[in-house]
């Protein structure tokens, strides 16, 4: 069995990686390698922290992890907002994802603390922005990479990628309107929030088939999930696997139309809800390659903060 990181490795480390999102903080102690030593988490994102304060959160985690005061940090996400705690500008695309480390800003507190940027598509026709998803694309990819990555969440983010670069990227609400409608629409009686979606659900491959045949009728559909259970054909069991199914659906649609004639896709995913991603993509014809979505993180944090400090 392999120990747990906190008791791997008693050395002191090279640097400290952290992962601050709006709802979540994750912290590793790493070594010079790449190795993680320790780590640390907690519930402590930026809206936990725009009120409590950033530092004091930071601190309380590097004693945690047994971080030297001398420990370099790389901070990555929400951290970096505007509204976080130091603004990290966003780079604007096509932005070099090995060169990410280039627009990491200091924070000024004791010792040597950076946030990475974020990305910016400052194209008014399709304006869009990121913030710790390039992270885990440096971590996912290798120098020279070119392909199409899907990375569901409450945000899904199909980003295309060429020679190492980001060059376009499109953002889905898929989660957050999930959220929307399953708590605060009339789907809130038709659909069980907490219920989860399985890949061999009917409801969800029916759903995903509707959307795909149609995506334009997706208002409609939406409906009728509602009507179909009052007239006795559905269950109030099957509503948040069809509604799943009708909005992963209705993405991949949009992002099989906007990049077209799709081979392969990398899948930033993990859980049920990257195991439904998979389903779909696979049902959509695509040939699916799988990385899990903390690891990615770490990974990036890994090699912009080895780019920064060296190895």
């Amino acid at each position: 069995m392999t120990p747990p990181l906190q008791a791997r490795d008693a050395h002191p480390g090279a640097f400290v990686a952290v992962d601050w999102g709006t709802s979540s903080f994750r912290a590793w102690r790493m070594a010079a390698d790449g190795t993680p030593l320790a780590e640390s988490r907690s519930s402590e994102g930026m809206q936990h922290c725009a009120k409590s304060g950033f530092e004091p959160v930071l601190r309380a985690h590097l004693a945690k992890l047994g971080a030297a005061d001398a420990l370099p940090v790389l901070i990555c996400g929400m951290a970096g907002a505007r509204q976080g705690w130091v603004e990290a500008p966003y780079l604007a695309t096509p932005a070099q994802l090995h060169a990410l480390h280039e627009g990491a800003i200091r924070v000024p507190v004791a010792g040597d603390v950076r946030i990475l940027p974020g990305v910016a598509q400052r194209d008014a026709q399709r304006p869009d922005v990121m913030r710790g998803e390039e992270t885990q694309l440096l971590g996912i990819t290798e120098p020279g990479f070119t392909g199409l990555v899907c990375m569901p969440g409450t945000h899904s983010k199909w980003v295309k990628v060429e020679g190492g670069r980001i060059v376009d990227f499109t953002t889905y609400m898929t989660g957050e309107l999930f959220a929307v409608l399953s708590q605060n629409s009339i789907l809130a009686h038709a659909v069980d929030a907490g219920a989860s979606s399985t890949t061999d659900s009917d409801a969800f491959r029916a759903g995903l088939a509707t959307a795909t045949a149609d995506p334009s009728d997706l208002t409609s559909a939406l409906f009728r999930l509602r009507a179909a259970q009052l007239l006795g054909f559905e269950q109030r069991a099957d509503g948040a696997a069809r509604l799943s199914g009708l909005l992963i659906g209705m993405e991949i649609a949009g992002a099989l139309r906007r990049h077209g004639g799709l081979a392969s896709v990398r899948l930033l995913g993990a859980g049920s809800l990257g195991a439904l991603y998979e389903s779909a993509l696979r049902a959509a014809g695509l040939a699916v390659t799988v990385c899990d979505a903390e690891q990615a993180s770490r990974q990036g944090l890994c090699k912009a903060a080895l780019n920064l400090w060296g190895s």
